[in-house]
């Protein structure tokens, strides 16, 4: 095996420190060069490009739509039969719930016109009333239901054809007649609050960015460069949900990690901008070297996020691929900004950042204050007690992992909606009149004769764990049977997901050999239960295939063995406690959540995510270590020096990551407030915990084996470097 300080010194080349105009010029370099050529041709091509994919995106408009298909599941193959036998559980539903404490036979009179009305309407199936069904009459006789089947599935039928029927249902309420509508498609047709979230971000940003510079033309230009980046995003993915399948939830995921990314990108070039120029080069100069050294670092982390997302196609569900596709669009073109339009940014006012970089070192020069004296102090004291630094920092991380142990995916329904939706009313009011289970009811599907039917009905009727089996309804053609069955207990809860294994389990198969039928348990909560159990076995090969790839592209770039496989370790340790802490607030009801499952998508979206940006703060920090390494051969000061070059920027960029992912806390989505809050939390801990406190420990205790490659792995290994650009 080769020494660790002989493998180290001939990984990359030095260049030369300080003011040296001969630093060989890579591609990067040669790209920051072009910009500022080009300024104002970069520029204005940038704004030409975002107005014309703006204006041609608002055309043809946008064609969100979910997908929630998952072949080869019980669920998938009964709807799949539903279509193919028409009947009308090939659509979703929507009730309309009334409630008169006086009797709900008085309001006959209104209601029957209102849902004759609601039968035409666009959209609409079918409309069974109340008055026809005594099962849809509570015992007591104040709440009553009329169920709307849809001509189609939830994502597939307009909204607004949805609202329409609303408003008709809403029209006839009084003072004594309450009417609410439930239902997913309800849910999804309610107004959504307006971009809250979005401009808190940007407003806490720009606060984060002046208190860094000082300076408030410093502060806007990373903020301006993801502000085009979002802007062209937006419109590219407007145009891509009319070629592949984008969830309508796409867009504020797309703004939220636009942003926080698109500002952390900038940010670091921008800092390692500002570092050249306080060493006394010109701007243009500056702006070179910062290209080829942190514009490599925001390419590296740019790719694996990437890698990353599209790692989400493998898991084999259509919304999922949207958004990885989305998402990395995104993370594309923030990229593309921070190497392209922010150089021109940069050359354009180059100059009066450079004379505002100079007055603040005059002034710490007055004051005797070095930059990043404060992280060299935290370093040494990491340094001087490496161990219970370590010991404390993974502590803390399992302790916050330790609830994700007992993490339960699914969906959110109506039960956790805002209490002022008429979709959360109209779920009240259901369980209140017929009991909790009567939200989610699962639909089985008997194919075969009316008979065959009749015998399953009767035996799911008897079932532990089953409130009601309504009736045998046959298809059109007659050829299948559906049954409604509401269980005891609410969609979301374990029993429901125990009732849905044993029905498919225990009950399905007898009842098949006795009636020669088949049997599937379907509906919208098996569905549910269906994706959220398929994500879970298919998340542990996708973890693998990131992490490998990731720790592959740390192996080539650092020629180190302990590099990616610290990283690797400490990356899982911070998502996990992330997903620990949505555990803990949502589906335990921490700090006054409404408890419940944790969205199905969100472990698969947040590791992708949080590991890419990740290695962003990896590969920002270790490089700068590994420059001062191969200049000087010392671990320690190695160490303090990158951690006091970076540790300011890591952390200013982390702020502004967690106030902009944050602040999707205030979304009335259930979905983005759990993405917002593992985002921010897996950030803080990464920032602090992990690149501060965890890292100077390991890189103490490892020395000089940190950088340790074995020889016949380092002959075959290609250099790729990026500090410095390589010379010939």
């Amino acid at each position: 095996m080769s020494s660790p300080r002989g493998s180290a010194a001939s990984l990359v080349p030095t260049a030369p420190q300080g003011t040296e105009p001969s630093a060989p010029v890579g591609r990067f370099g040669a790209l920051a060069g072009w910009a500022q050529r080009h300024r104002w041709a970069a520029l204005l091509l940038w704004v030409a490009v975002v107005a014309a994919i703006t204006l041609g995106s608002t055309a043809p408009g946008s064609v969100y739509r979910n997908d929630f298909s998952l072949p080869g599941t019980d669920s998938q193959a009964a709807t799949d039969l539903f279509r193919k036998h028409g009947s009308d559980q090939a659509g979703d539903s929507v009730e309309i719930v009334f409630k008169d404490t006086a009797g709900i036979e008085r309001a006959r009179g209104s209601v029957e016109p209102m849902l004759s009305q609601v039968k035409h309407l666009p959209g609409v199936a079918d409309v069974r009333s109340p008055f026809s069904d005594a099962s849809a009459v509570s015992e007591d006789g104040t709440i009553a239901y009329a169920s709307v089947s849809l001509d189609g599935k939830t994502e597939d039928v307009p909204k607004e054809d949805v609202a329409k029927i609303i408003d008709t249902a809403q029209s006839i309420a009084t003072g004594r007649l309450q009417v609410e509508v439930g239902g997913e498609a309800a849910r999804n047709a309610e107004d959504k609050a307006g971009p809250t979230a979005e401009l808190a971000g940007i407003a806490a940003a720009l606060v984060i960015l002046v208190l860094l510079f000082g300076s408030l033309l410093a502060a806007s230009l990373p903020l301006i460069t993801a502000l085009f980046a979002v802007g062209g995003a937006i419109g590219l993915i407007a145009l891509a949900s009319h070629l592949f399948t984008v969830a309508d939830f796409t867009p504020p995921i797309l703004m939220l990690v636009g942003l926080g990314v698109g500002v952390d990108y900038a940010l670091l070039i921008f800092y390692r901008y500002r570092h050249e120029l306080q060493t006394g080069i010109q701007p243009a100069e500056a702006g070179r070297k910062a290209l080829d050294s942190a514009g490599r670092t925001v390419f590296f982390a740019g790719c694996t996020v990437i890698v990353a997302l599209l790692g989400l196609v493998a898991l084999g569900l259509g919304s999922l691929r949207g958004i990885a596709l989305a998402v990395a669009v995104t993370v594309l073109v923030t990229m593309a900004a921070s190497l392209v339009l922010l150089p021109a940014l940069l050359a354009l006012f180059g100059r009066r950042i450079q004379r505002h970089v100079r007055k603040q070192q005059a002034r710490n020069a007055q004051k005797g204050k070095t930059e990043g004296n404060g992280w060299r102090a935290m370093a040494r004291a990491v340094q001087r007690r490496p161990i219970p630094t370590l010991l404390a920092g993974v502590i803390v991380l399992l302790a916050l992992s330790a609830p994700a142990l007992g993490m339960r995916l699914g969906f959110a329904d109506s039960g956790n909606d805002p209490e002022e939706t008429t979709s959360r009313h109209a779920y009240d009011l259901l369980a209140e009149g017929f009991g909790p289970g009567f939200n989610g009811p699962l639909i089985v599907l008997v194919k075969g004769d009316q008979e065959a039917g009749r015998t399953v009905q009767t035996e799911l009727a008897k079932t532990s764990g089953v409130a009601e089996a309504s009736p045998p309804m046959p298809s059109e053609d007659g050829a299948l049977s559906t049954v409604f069955v509401y269980p005891t207990t609410s969609p979301q809860a374990e029993g429901t997901v125990d009732l849905v294994h044993h029905l498919r389990d225990d009950v399905a198969p007898p009842l098949e050999r006795a009636t020669g039928a088949d049997v599937l348990v379907g509906g919208a909560t098996a569905a549910s239960q269906d994706v959220s159990e398929t994500l879970a076995r298919r998340l542990p090969l996708f973890v693998a295939v990131v992490v490998g790839v990731s720790s592959l592209l740390l192996l080539l770039v650092f020629r180190s063995v302990w590099i990616p496989a610290k990283a690797a370790v400490l990356n899982l340790l911070s998502i996990s406690a992330a997903l620990g802490v949505i555990t803990l607030v949502f589906q335990h009801g921490w700090f006054g959540a409404q408890p419940g499952p944790v969205e199905a998508f969100i472990p698969a979206l947040i590791f992708a995510i949080v590991f890419g940006l990740s290695m962003d703060y990896e590969v920002f920090l270790i490089s700068r270590i590994h420059e001062e390494w191969t200049r000087t051969e010392d671990p320690a000061r190695s160490v303090r020096e990158g951690l006091a070059s970076t540790g300011k920027v890591i952390t200013a960029a982390a702020a502004i990551m967690m106030f902009v992912f944050g602040a999707f806390v205030l979304s009335d989505d259930r979905m983005l407030q759990q993405f917002g809050l593992g985002l921010a939390v897996a950030i803080l801990l990464d920032a602090v915990v992990i690149r501060c406190l965890i890292v100077p420990a390991v890189m103490q205790l490892l020395g000089t084996w940190a950088w340790w490659l074995p020889a016949p792995l380092a002959r075959k290994l290609p250099r790729v470097s990026i500090e410095h650009p390589v010379r010939n």
